[in-house]
Formats: structure tokens, C-alpha cells, sequence
């Protein structure tokens, strides 16, 4: 696995992470103190997220294929 294939599934995970989180925050049955303790935990999810989105956005890109040639299109004015 190269390194912006990890990148990527590292990202899912905390998105999909954070998604959880929101949603078990909306639960009325939380106390103060867990509803605190998840949006610390959020925070940290949220910066953890921040650093590989920053991380992926500095890795050079792969070269795409250049062979293919694009061809000029036919533009037509339509009345």
C-alpha cells in the first residue's frame, strides 16, 4: 500500500469516526460529563483529520498519462 492509499483510508476513518460521534452527541441519554469527554474527543478527531488532509494535500502527485492527444471540438452556433 503506497502512502496517499493510507492517507485516504486514514481519512475515511475519521470521517466516518466524526459521522458516529454527531450522531451519538444528538443521544439525550449522554450525561454532561460523556458529552464533554466526546467533544474533546471530537476536537482531536477533527485535528488528527485537519493534519492528514494537510499531509495528502503536500504529497506530489502521480504523473497522468500524457499519451492521450485532445482534439480541438467542432463548436457549432445554434440559432
Amino acid at each position: 500500500m503506497n502512502q496517499p492509499e493510507i492517507y485516504d483510508r486514514d481519512i475515511r476513518a475519521l470521517q466516518e469516526w466524526l459521522r458516529g460521534a454527531w450522531r451519538q452527541l444528538g443521544d439525550p441519554s449522554l450525561t454532561t460529563f460523556a458529552r464533554r469527554e466526546l467533544r474533546n474527543q471530537m476536537k482531536q478527531c477533527s485535528d488528527d483529520l485537519k493534519a492528514c488532509l494537510q499531509s495528502m494535500e503536500a504529497q506530489p502527485q502521480p504523473v497522468r498519462d500524457s499519451d492521450r492527444s485532445f482534439a480541438r471540438p467542432e463548436l457549432r452556433i445554434l440559432a
